[in-house]
């Protein structure tokens, strides 16, 4: 399991991709097949995504998934 700063760095990449794109937290949930509140989640640190979760969010946000983990 993912401990908080880990979840802290990964949310924030998520995060900053996210803004980068351009997209709102609910476009990208729609275009990674996830619910809107847990990309909000993400980006908080408040929970561990699982890899397939942030391999659909990576793909949503056309990166590579190791961008992601860049900071870990």
């Amino acid at each position: 399991m993912l401990k908080q700063n880990q979840r802290e760095l990964i949310g924030g990449e998520v995060f900053k991709y996210r803004t980068k794109a351009g997209f709102s937290q609910e476009a990208l949930a729609e275009k990674a097949d996830v619910h809107p509140n847990y990309i909000g989640r993400i980006e908080r640190g408040e929970c561990a995504p699982t890899v397939e979760t942030l391999l659909k969010i990576a793909r949503a946000l056309n990166l590579r998934p190791y961008k992601l983990f860049v900071k870990l």
